[in-house]
């Protein structure tokens, strides 16, 4: 009987499975798709690492995990500086001086830094749209997040929470760096190699869902990483996410939009952002091109889930599985699904180094 059963061969799963190995203990990692890596599996086409789940950039200022990560790959030094298109007007993004200056003309520090004061009311806001009217104003709020939000999350920005946009920057200085972070990049040879060096000498079976296989497979302990509604089979009904589809493009062109991120911010573009995906790992020498379109999705069973809707009702019902999952001895939870959290990357990392040190 082995020590771990490791359900989900993502970032989670695969560091538990890298550093339990480590120390001395048998594991096996599965997962129902037909490939490791989860969300952050990427294909060579043309050359290409093709982010096939949407982009993922690596950012961090956690240097332990920064250290570990690139044991296991070179890292460039990218760092994500997308544009905002609102039909057809072009926006530097993160929000800035540029942003400001194309916006409300102005990009004096003194001038714009009223002009956000100005904005603020006496009035707590208790949702996003107002919120974001009080932190950068009607305009900005309308030409650059009101319809990006209302595509990405399906739903009116007043229906969400204040939080969900807090985590974007708001700069007074020319620094378009989309995160904050010490540490930034993406692998020099795609994510998907990555895992295959952390999974190296690890049993690993691909296409085997554990909800059809678990009373064959016997182990000591379980990580469970997948979905925690379905582990309980959806006694307390279903949590809610949202989902994501994409549309992936070749082009017999070295270069077809010239940067590796566009956000579309109108409410009538039906997708949310475009990807091409050779300026992640500039100077990639390919006479092809792959831009893919991301398009937000209702989330249903059988559908992949990607972004947990942190709102109060979820996190409740979500309080209720855990309770469940913890009255059970040698189950352990970890990842975005299992503990229905929007994790980075980073955190994912950090949480998975934290259990296996106790382990």
């Amino acid at each position: 009987m082995i020590d771990f059963l490791i359900v989900g061969a993502g970032l989670y799963g695969s560091v538990c499975a890298r550093e339990l190995t480590d120390k001395g203990y048998s594991c096996l990692v599965i997962d129902k798709r037909p490939h490791i890596g989860g969300n952050c599996y990427t294909s060579r086409q043309h050359g290409i690492d093709v982010h096939t789940y949407g982009p993922h950039i690596f950012h961090t200022s956690d240097k332990e995990v920064w250290d570990y990560i690139n044991r296991f790959s070179e890292f460039n030094n990218y760092k994500l500086s997308p544009v905002a298109n609102y039909f057809g007007e072009l926006y530097s993004l993160p929000f800035n001086l540029w942003t400001f200056h194309q916006i409300y003309g102005e990009h004096n520090v003194e001038a714009v830094s009223k002009k956000l004061e100005h904005f603020k009311t006496d009035v707590e806001p208790d949702n996003l749209e107002d919120f974001a009217i009080q932190a950068v104003g009607e305009k900005m709020y309308r030409k650059l997040i009101h319809g990006y939000t209302k595509k990405q999350w399906q739903t009116d920005p007043k229906n969400l929470p204040a939080d969900i946009i807090k985590r974007l920057p708001v700069r007074l200085t020319f620094d378009n760096n989309y995160f904050n972070d010490t540490y930034q990049g993406i692998p020099k040879d795609g994510y998907t190699a990555i895992f295959e060096r952390m999974l190296d000498g690890i049993d690993v079976e691909l296409g085997v869902d554990y909800f059809k296989e678990r009373n064959a497979l016997k182990s000591k302990k379980i990580i469970y990483t997948g979905k925690i509604d379905e582990l309980f089979d959806y006694c307390y009904g279903d949590l809610d996410y949202r989902s994501l589809r994409f549309k992936h493009k070749t082009y017999d062109t070295s270069n077809h939009q010239g940067t590796a991120v566009i956000n579309f911010t109108d409410d009538v573009t039906p997708y949310t952002r475009s990807i091409e995906h050779k300026h992640f790992v500039p100077f990639t020498e390919s006479f092809k091109t792959i831009v893919t379109q991301e398009y937000p999705a209702p989330y249903q069973r059988g559908i992949e889930p990607y972004y947990p809707i942190n709102n109060k009702e979820n996190n409740l019902k979500y309080q209720k599985y855990k309770k469940l999952a913890d009255a059970q001895k040698d189950l352990y939870l970890g990842g975005r699904l299992a503990e229905y959290k929007y994790y980075d990357m980073h955190q994912v990392i950090a949480s998975a180094l934290a259990f296996t040190k106790e382990a």
